[in-house]
């Protein structure tokens, strides 16, 4: 099967320019393709992860991936997708994302030996002369299709407007996009839908240019089944770094999916067959749950390890009760079978509390405000009159509950904000 085919039935794919051209291309080539990833923040999160699966297929289906980290672009913007001006960051912030990035990266991606390549575009961006630069690509853009692309008709009719150093965007990736064709034979550009007018517009010149055919792939926006943008929770993103997001959160986020959701993540955020994912289609109930159980685990190895999403599952045993893991249910996946119910010290997110600094006095709120399951005060107290709140298994009664000589006496206390927000306190 064809990476184009593959990623067709794992519902990666929204629109494809040139199609039988490229199943052509790509099935008698070692293809070299690229995606764009903005250097915005230390880490990439869930909403980048589309597209780093997508790299990753490429990959394993014998084609070199390029990851392009946007220290050029970064230092302008990109209007897609935004309804106002993004705020412009230093180069020394930009490098500093491009590291945590990297790491993140390669947990999908075997950079080793050029087989995946990470690139940065301030590399020929950053040197560019205006006048030539405007003489020999800006000539061949229209103004009038630039300004039909979705990107900038959006900011066009927001309040704040388009700047003109925005306005340059879409040159400049295309220029991205004409580079790596001439230096690196880069002739597939992936990305989101919002960036269709971006890609189009690189295959454009590298035509002009370049005198070769160059092909795009976007991917839909992913959303839950309620509607939200994938990755968003109540806690905010959900960050691939461990340190900004606990592997144990990170594996409670794929284990609370709607039911609606798990083969569709399955199929998109995990390697295992399509035939078995699509059984998990026919299921309901605990056995649909049991599935969620292995989505979370394959989703936590690929990002955090194998040690890290057995430990998640362990701890999340731990907290929520047994675990069963039938040996015929996904069996592609390297989650243990059998009834998982022993708890993995560190996984469920722990804070250690000198015992001198807690006694009797101390009102339960408090600990729920400083392990930061409530925002504040205030917070944990709408918490408690709403029922939501929890220690040791036994619901907080009132806003003033104190903790007791046995909590203290247990050396560990176990906190619960509503249905699935856990922490743990060791007293030492």
């Amino acid at each position: 099967m064809s990476v184009l085919s593959v990623l067709k039935e794992r519902g990666f794919v929204d629109a494809v320019t040139h199609t039988a051209e490229l199943e052509e291309y790509l099935e008698n080539n070692r293809a070299t393709c690229y995606i764009g990833f903005d250097p915005t923040a230390t880490s990439l999160h869930v909403g980048s992860l589309v597209c780093i699966m997508a790299l990753a297929h490429m990959q394993r289906c014998g084609h070199r991936p390029i990851a392009l980290v946007g220290g050029g672009t970064g230092l302008i913007g990109d209007p897609s997708g935004k309804t106002e001006m993004r705020q412009i960051i230093t180069q020394e912030q930009i490098d500093e994302n491009k590291a945590g990035i990297r790491a993140q990266l390669s947990r999908f991606i075997d950079f080793n030996n050029d087989q995946a390549l990470l690139l940065d575009n301030a590399q020929w961006l950053t040197k560019l002369e205006y006048i030539p630069f405007l003489r020999d690509i800006g000539r061949h853009f229209s103004i009038n299709r630039m300004i039909k692309a979705e990107s900038y008709k959006a900011r066009m009719d927001s309040e704040e407007g388009l700047t003109f150093i925005e306005f340059n965007y879409m040159l400049l990736q295309a220029y991205d996009f004409m580079k790596l064709a001439q230096n690196y034979d880069a002739l597939l550009q992936m990305g989101g839908s919002d960036q269709w007018g971006n890609i189009v517009a690189g295959i454009d010149l590298i035509r002009r240019t370049l005198g070769k055919q160059a092909f795009g792939i976007t991917f839909p926006l992913i959303t839950t089944a309620s509607g939200i943008k994938m990755g968003k929770t109540h806690k905010g993103a959900v960050w691939l770094d461990p340190d900004r997001f606990s592997p144990y959160d990170y594996y409670q986020f794929w284990v609370n999916c709607d039911d609606a959701d798990v083969a569709r993540f399955l199929a998109l955020f995990t390697f295992l067959p399509m035939d078995e994912i699509n059984h998990v289609k026919t299921l309901e109930g605990a056995d649909l749950n049991k599935a969620k159980t292995i989505l979370a685990y394959e989703a936590t190895k690929i990002a955090h390890g194998k040690t890290q999403a057995r430990a998640a599952l362990k701890a999340s045993a731990s907290v929520f009760g047994a675990i069963e893991v039938p040996d015929d249910l996904l069996p592609g996946s390297t989650i243990s079978r059998g009834i998982h119910s022993s708890a993995s010290d560190g996984a469920v997110p722990t804070t250690q509390i000198d015992r001198n600094d807690v006694n009797e006095n101390d009102f339960i709120i408090d600990l729920f405000t400083r392990t930061g399951l409530c925002t504040s005060k205030s917070d944990a107290r709408r918490l408690v009159k709403q029922g939501g709140a929890y220690l040791n298994g036994s619901r907080v009664s009132t806003i003033d509950q104190k903790i007791g000589e046995l909590d203290l006496d247990q050396g560990e206390m176990l906190l619960r904000a509503g249905k699935k927000k856990y922490h743990k306190i060791i007293l030492k």
